[in-house]
């Protein structure tokens, strides 16, 4: 089945398919905001095989902003903004980079990035896990670094979750702040990337804003079984359930 043009996306006009794609990735994406991460990024490659890598990614972003929202509006006391304040201007620039280089790759360079970038990104969770790191490394590099690679991989393919969770989980943060943490740094460069989306990519139109306002239902649902698993798992047991979820959604990318 090839992928539908933008012009294409519509509630009505999508096959079968394609609507249960979203529906799928709306359902794991309110999850994922809420604290179950990494079942999002299991669903990403799914939306790249139905919709196309780049217009998978502009299809994707309204359904992140609207769970962003929910998971904000349930989750906003507990961010620490301290750490957002450090890394939102990198992955501002991190998305200026992505928005240039996903102009150059087609979608079999997208899957095979995207794979590498996760796999690195879980090597370094684990081995800060084992490790034992007491705090976050201040190295104004490391911030640099994460910061730049989280914008340009939510640039991308919407796969900064990874990147941003071996900062995060290199803070020591408690659960609840870790979730609101990375609600509030997902919303804030998401809204950040929309114009790039509508006039440099052009893949996001009315036609797949009304389709990502069919989904609120299904996100909303989503955002409830989010919470509702996240409050069952102890706070001890929380940060290798992360590690555990990375690393089931990168063979999910690569396969």
């Amino acid at each position: 089945m090839s992928a539908p043009l933008l012009a294409d996306i519509t509630v009505t006009s999508l096959s079968f398919n394609a609507l249960c794609a979203f529906g799928l990735f709306s359902l794991v994406t309110g999850m994922s905001k809420s604290g179950v991460q990494g079942v999002g990024t299991a669903a990403i490659p799914l939306l790249a095989m139905v919709y196309g890598g780049k217009l998978s990614a502009g299809v994707a972003l309204p359904t992140l902003i609207l769970a962003d929202i929910l998971a904000v509006a349930y989750y906003h006391r507990h961010a620490d903004w301290s750490i957002l304040w450090r890394l939102l201007p990198w992955a501002a620039g991190g998305v200026l980079i992505g928005t240039w280089f996903g102009q150059q790759i087609d979608d079999s360079s997208f899957r095979k990035i995207m794979g590498v970038i996760i796999f690195a990104s879980l090597v370094i969770m684990i081995w800060l896990e084992r490790g034992n790191k007491g705090k976050i490394p201040n190295h104004f590099t490391f911030t640099a670094v994460v910061g730049i690679l989280g914008g340009f991989t939510t640039m991308v393919g919407n796969l900064a979750g990874p990147v941003m969770a071996v900062y995060l989980l290199s803070a020591r943060l408690p659960k609840n702040n870790y979730i609101g943490t990375a609600a509030w740094f997902f919303l804030v460069i998401n809204l950040f990337k929309v114009p790039f989306h509508v006039f440099v990519w052009q893949t996001i139109n009315i036609d797949t804003l009304l389709l990502n306002l069919a989904g609120l239902p299904i996100i909303a649902l989503g955002v409830y079984l989010g919470i509702w698993i996240v409050k069952k798992i102890p706070s001890q047991h929380y940060r290798w359930f992360i590690i555990a979820t990375t690393a089931i959604s990168a063979v999910f990318m690569v396969l």
